[in-house]
């Protein structure tokens, strides 16, 4: 059975994605995370300049091996003009950070921007970052929900494709790097890729945590020897996540080692998770902040140059491997109907 895509939306996530239908993004829309770090590698403050200029630097070089690179458009755009030949553009649509009064992390949007406005800045699809915790009351997670409907609906208006990064939380569970977090995580994960796909939010690509911490997976370099589960249940882990999804979808990186995150997705791959790439972000090119903060931004292109390009190369090679075209999670192209 044929599954219905605008026409738009295809050809969105198209412009993602490279030929073969892997979606090998770069991420580079932090904001006040990378103002902080940039802050404390310098020890003074970090400017906007300073985020114009790193953006520019990561786009300009890292593009060069990526489908795709996410920014933001409060200091990206200039980044995305930089960037290379025809890769594709993601704008977040999201202010950076959350309402912080109590734990219900509510979102907010960029007050002076649209989806019609993104595309009209040159987006080739739209994102959204959502915390989400699953057992939260319904007078919390309704408002959420109603919050990507609309953004479904815009994103529909303007036949774009709809990126949703969604990140699983329970505060009174504990630190997001706790082995009593990494114990619920995979029902976390498994629990928003479900809900996500549903029809009425319109999400084209689900962008997901990996449903395992790997330094609690037993039996892989990246342990650190607390276990909260082994080789083989994290590998079911991933299956029963990936089982949930009813749209494509990609892992996010999640601040981990370019190292680290290669391993995770090689053991997803292993697992026979039909994920559709990543968008990568600090694990390729966090490294290189101090670099910039001290030396300035021509030693961050010759650092991104160097050991940047490295790390992207070497993802590259494990998507190659395990991840699979996004047409594939429907049957392959010819499962796909386009209309207008």
């Amino acid at each position: 059975m044929a599954v219905e895509m605008r026409k738009g939306k295809a050809a969105g996530i198209n412009a993602c994605a490279n030929d073969k239908g892997i979606i090998a993004a770069a991420a580079m829309d932090q904001r006040g995370s990378l103002e902080k770090a940039i802050a404390q590698a310098r020890g003074a403050p970090a400017t906007s300049e300073d985020l114009v200029k790193f953006k520019t630097a990561v786009a300009s070089v890292l593009t060069r091996h990526a489908s795709a690179v996410l920014l933001d458009p409060e200091f990206g755009l200039p980044a995305a003009k930089a960037r290379a030949k025809g890769t594709g553009v993601l704008l977040a649509y999201e202010k950076t950070g959350y309402d912080t009064k109590d734990d219900s992390r509510l979102p907010d949007l960029l007050p002076e921007w649209s989806v019609r406005r993104l595309v009209e800045a040159g987006a080739s699809a739209i994102k959204i970052l959502l915390y989400y915790n699953p057992t939260h009351p319904a007078k919390v997670n309704d408002v959420k929900k109603a919050f990507i409907e609309r953004i479904g609906a815009e994103c529909a208006a303007s036949d774009v494709p709809f990126f949703m990064e969604t990140i699983c939380y329970n505060d009174a569970v504990g630190d997001a790097k706790s082995i009593e977090f990494a114990r619920v995580k995979p029902k976390y994960v498994t629990a928003y890729m479900e809900e996500f796909s549903k029809p009425r939010y319109g999400v084209d690509i689900l962008k997901v945590e990996v449903p395992v911490s790997m330094q609690f997976v037993e039996g892989t370099a990246t342990f650190k020897g607390s276990r909260a589960y082994d080789k083989k249940e994290a590998m079911r882990l991933f299956q029963e996540s990936a089982a949930a999804a009813k749209v494509p979808f990609i892992y996010l990186s999640a601040g981990v080692t370019d190292e680290v995150f290669r391993e995770t997705l090689e053991l997803a791959a292993e697992a026979g998770t039909p994920f559709s790439g990543v968008l990568c972000g600090r694990a390729t090119w966090q490294d290189g902040i101090p670099v910039y903060a001290t030396r300035g931004y021509d030693a961050l292109v010759d650092w991104l140059s160097d050991r940047g390009v490295k790390n992207i190369m070497a993802l590259n090679l494990v998507l190659a491997k395990g991840a699979r075209a996004w047409w594939d999670f429907y049957g392959g192209k010819k499962k796909i109907k386009l209309v207008d």
